[in-house]
């Protein structure tokens, strides 16, 4: 009996082996025929057998979780063009060929979408998308969805000391998918998320077309900002609004131990942080030392010392601020400080690097808190940190209120506004060594998600697409995906604004070219279902 079965295997196998080598083959020839002058782009086409296809696919592999272990789980081809009308022959033979299409700007996705499937796909790598144009007059610039967010700040710091961008903290995070997803940084208090800040766009769609805002519609527009670029097209570039920060800004890092108060401080710091001065954001980041907790409060200040101290004696005395623990410097200074994490004295240069030196094995998943977790609750927190024995477990939270509360929850696909105080993200981590435990880690993720659920958003659960969870549902890998199945996941990101989103999807993409486990699906526009017509 198991020699059947193994050998029924090794037919499975085989067979899936000559179907994508033949689907591959398709492609490349049906690429060879699009392009007028196919030596343009053939030597940006990189398949299995290229020497240079293992450094291209690994190179933006950011949780080493998904590190392809397997040819079933690899990239036929992986292309990094360098122009826009590179693109439209692409998704043609893709179309022709039956392959999906994976598009990848930075390797952020939590859940490796961007370069991991079960289907025979094709990676667009759109590393070579990375030009940055700043107009500092104007305070605007067009930014490459191959770009990182570090770069961007970088370039708005080469024009002007007085310019910033309410952008990610990771710097090596990919503009193409930060934006499309929504973009939470440190000034998202004073200037709301990355994409409410961005005013145009230009994508390729399914029918090859390259649309701008006015061209695309303000439906499409308004739902490639913060609903998944990846499942309408291909986008090429961003056009964003840059923002003013003043010349000096004021930054701190305070640590405490459960011995110090923590607990109390952090219960504290729920009711006081979401309803701070705009100017002023206050993160949380805890985790285990040894057999207990430390508590960071780490901060940025659009403003001086003087006035940052009045602000914490008037609204958060408790955590006992004072001037030594506070530093004047830049804006840009204080993104490679607080949001990127290098030592105070190292140049702004580092944020051009796309090495990201915290690559590694993770879980994550997000919650959004709406009234304040009591103090047991807390605790209860602390426990499940400290019973993680290998591996590092870290809990993260940033608060919102200001901008945030003002903004209508359907201005973009984001909807997570009024009335949340502040996301908590959870985050396991693990080496290499430790990889053959991994389901463990994963496991813990879910106890400690078990174990939150009395205190965070309810009916439903909300969640945040650019910490893409898995866990929450996913669509069918191959044919159609209800509207039903998706909305288990779909509402979680995105409440009512999924509704929307499922109506530009079916206008502009209906046969559901554009797919993966958690794109927006399109619906038979026969149903016409009242609960996805566009407002």
């Amino acid at each position: 009996m198991k020699t059947n079965i193994f050998f029924l295997a090794s037919v499975l196998l085989a067979l899936i082996s000559c179907t994508s080598a033949s689907s591959t083959g398709k492609f490349l020839e049906c690429q060879s025929k699009q392009f007028k002058n196919y030596s343009s782009i053939s030597n940006n086409v990189y398949t299995p057998i290229n020497s240079s296809y293992s450094s291209i696919l690994e190179t933006s592999i950011q949780n080493l979780r998904f590190f392809p272990s397997d040819s079933t789980s690899k990239p036929q081809v992986i292309i990094t063009p360098k122009h826009e009308s590179q693109i439209p022959p692409i998704i043609y033979c893709a179309k022709r060929t039956n392959i999906q299409i994976r598009t990848r700007s930075g390797g952020h996705d939590f859940e490796g979408l961007s370069y991991v499937s079960q289907v025979p796909f094709v990676i667009i790598d759109l590393i070579n998308f990375s030009e940055i144009k700043v107009n500092a007059e104007e305070k605007t610039a067009w930014v490459g969805p191959g770009a990182t967010i570090g770069s961007l700040y970088y370039r708005i710091f080469e024009k002007s000391p007085v310019l910033g961008f309410p952008g990610g903290n990771c710097p090596t995070i990919g503009l193409g998918g930060h934006f499309s997803g929504g973009g939470v940084g440190l000034m998202l208090r004073k200037y709301g998320l990355a994409a409410d800040n961005v005013v145009d766009a230009r994508i390729v769609d399914v029918s090859g077309r390259i649309l701008d805002r006015k061209s695309m519609g303000e439906d499409l527009f308004w739902a490639i900002r913060g609903g998944g670029g990846a499942s309408f097209g291909v986008i090429t570039a961003w056009k964003v609004q840059l923002v003013d920060v003043p010349e000096t800004v004021t930054v701190f890092r305070i640590s405490k131990m459960l011995e110090q108060n923590a607990t109390q401080l952090v219960h504290r710091w729920q009711h006081v942080a979401p309803n701070l001065d705009k100017d002023l954001l206050i993160a949380v980041d805890a985790s285990r030392q040894n057999s207990t907790i430390e508590v960071w409060f780490s901060s940025m200040f659009l403003g001086g010392i003087d006035r940052l101290l009045l602000i914490m004696k008037n609204s958060f005395p408790e955590l006992g601020l004072v001037r030594e623990d506070c530093t004047e410097m830049s804006w840009i200074q204080s993104v490679v400080y607080i949001a990127a994490r290098f030592p105070i004295e190292t140049s702004p240069r580092v944020l051009l690097s796309r090495s990201n030196p915290f690559k590694g094995y993770f879980k994550a998943k997000l919650d959004y808190v709406q009234e304040p977790i009591p103090v047991s609750g807390i605790e209860g927190v602390w426990r499940h940190l400290v019973e993680l024995e290998a591996g590092q477990a870290r809990v993260e939270m940033v608060p919102y209120g200001g901008r945030m509360a003002e903004i209508c929850d359907s201005a973009i696909p984001f909807p997570h506004r009024a009335g949340n105080l502040y996301e908590v993200i959870q985050m396991v981590t693990w080496d290499e060594k430790q990889n053959e435990d991994s389901g463990k880690y994963i496991s813990f993720s879910r106890k400690l998600e078990g174990y939150l659920t009395p205190y965070v958003s309810k009916n439903p659960r909300e969640a945040y697409l650019n910490a893409r969870d898995l866990d929450l549902g996913v669509n069918n890998v191959r044919g159609k995906t209800s509207y039903e199945q998706a909305s288990v996941w779909g509402k979680r990101y995105f409440k009512d604004n999924f509704d929307r989103l499922v109506r530009v999807k079916t206008v502009v993409d209906l046969e559901n070219f554009f797919r993966n486990e958690q794109s927006i699906p399109s619906v038979s526009l026969a149903l016409r279902l009242d609960c996805v017509s566009v407002t």
